[in-house]
């Protein structure tokens, strides 16, 4: 039996609208080779098939990509395809929440130009990102769909798998699934909508009792990303499946569901003011998340609001971990005196400060002013592992507060099982959405307008399943 031939590849961000940080070449890392078959960690040879890893870059999500930057990637990726000869399948490894200047959508513009080369028959089969957004464009050209169903992100590896599954399924027992959408006019932050509290915690379990119904391949819930102002923003449930009919019935179920569960959307944790944050956090070991300058949502990284007032405060052992200043790491090389905030064009106030000592580690400058420890990065960068403090010799039990810019905790803080407390402070993903800027997006979306009336609809792409 001759071996089916896949490729794998992809491009994943996010892209904050607000943020003034372009994405570039230097800011993706490219995974290729053996590493991109480890990462999608399937084996493909069960299955008959043989697959060619072609690249997938991805990158700490920033502000938007550079248009010609994106251009490029995407043509090389259609002549890397092109040059493996006719194909039965594509795996695809993307996000959903790409932003280019002049795009309406970047990721159906990829895929689009992947279905061109590969022709009608070829199976093409996707992986996104929870806070991806979907478009008519994007389910006209793909065959099968999996979403990670978890945030905090736990099952990238699962997803992976569950994409592949039906591609090799769909392959080798001769069948094109079909993969339908329904719009749902909400769009909330991940921190919002968290799948460890309720209500997103029930919803997420139920895919899996809709997965069990007849001629239902695979049901997800796209949450969508609020922090690009874009006419595609919005969430969406999207169902691969066997039967048109069945899966239009199962996709306007769960976007009912969701849409009845709106206004218990709310934060996982304690959510106000940086004041209220010290007030809440005691004498115990505290967490405080810095979560409009989230780089792992699009913030810049840089903003220095939150340390200024704890510098003011200095009342206990801090550690802020981390702010992105890559002068400010320099000045530290140098000397003692140093400058930071706002470095990267985040916003925010400029500190001058003095180091009353530092060491270098992991192009981290590890200052300490006070009470107060700062981790300098030359690069932007989130903290989240608890590797990440042992790896720069930090022990975290050595200080009475931890400020990491972030939204909702990471597992590994998480599982700390310390009071935690999520600042609502400015940035390029500023969780007061009444605040942040709103000139594209459909005019009927909660929370931005209060409404009742919506009805889901079921489309292929191309027209509505009735």
């Amino acid at each position: 039996m001759a071996l089916k031939k896949i490729a794998i590849g992809g491009i994943s961000t996010e892209c904050s609208s607000y943020s003034p940080l372009y994405q570039k070449k230097d800011d993706f890392q490219s995974i290729q080779g053996q590493a991109l078959l480890d990462l999608v960690d399937f084996p493909f040879s069960e299955f008959d098939i043989k697959p060619y890893p072609l690249f997938f870059n991805k990158s700490v999500p920033g502000g938007p990509i550079d248009r010609e930057y994106f251009t490029q990637m995407k043509y090389q990726f259609i002549e890397d395809i092109h040059s493996l000869g006719e194909l039965e399948g594509v795996l695809l490894l993307m996000h959903g929440a790409m932003y280019v200047d002049g795009i309406e959508d970047p990721e159906g513009e990829w895929i689009a130009s992947v279905r061109k080369e590969v022709g009608p028959k070829c199976i093409i089969s996707v992986s996104f990102d929870l806070h991806g957004q979907m478009t008519n464009q994007i389910i006209s050209n793909i065959d099968a769909f999996a979403a990670f169903k978890t945030a905090p992100h736990i099952d990238v590896k699962e997803t992976y798998q569950r994409s592949s599954v039906m591609l090799c399924k769909a392959l080798n027992e001769n069948y094109r699934p079909y993969v339908l959408w329904s719009a749902i006019p909400v769009l909330v932050s991940g921190e919002m909508s968290s799948t460890l509290v309720e209500p997103c915690q029930s919803i997420y379990e139920s895919l899996d009792l809709y997965n069990q119904e007849s001629n239902i391949l695979d049901c997800n819930l796209m949450i969508g990303y609020v922090w690009a102002d874009t006419k595609r923003a919005t969430a969406s449930s999207i169902v691969t499946c066997t039967n048109e009919k069945s899966g239009a019935i199962i996709c306007k179920s769960i976007a009912n569901l969701y849409w009845d569960n709106r206004k218990k959307l709310k934060y996982g944790m304690k959510s106000e003011d940086i004041h209220s944050a010290l007030e809440f956090c005691q004498d115990d070991f505290s967490i405080i998340a810095d979560s409009g300058d989230n780089p792992t949502a699009g913030g810049v990284g840089d903003r220095a609001d939150i340390l200024k007032v704890i510098l003011e405060a200095n009342s206990k052992e801090t550690l802020i971990a981390g702010i992105a200043s890559k002068s400010a790491y320099d000045e530290l090389k140098k000397g003692n005196e140093f400058t930071i905030g706002g470095t990267f064009g985040g916003g925010g106030p400029s500190l001058i400060l003095t180091a009353d000592s530092v060491y270098f580690q992991n192009q981290c400058a590890i200052v300490k002013v006070n009470k107060t420890t700062i981790v300098v990065t030359k690069l932007r960068r989130p903290f989240h592992k608890l590797k990440d403090f042992n790896d720069l010799k930090i022990n975290l039990r050595s200080f009475q507060l931890l400020i990491v810019k972030s939204g909702y905790l990471s597992p590994d803080l998480e599982n700390l099982s310390v009071p935690s407390f999520m600042v609502l402070s400015d940035g390029a993903v500023n969780q007061d959405l009444s605040s942040i800027s709103n000139k594209q997006r459909n005019k009927k979306t909660y929370p931005f307008q209060d409404f009742y009336d919506f009805t889901p609809e079921a489309s292929n792409g191309k027209s509505i399943v009735s």
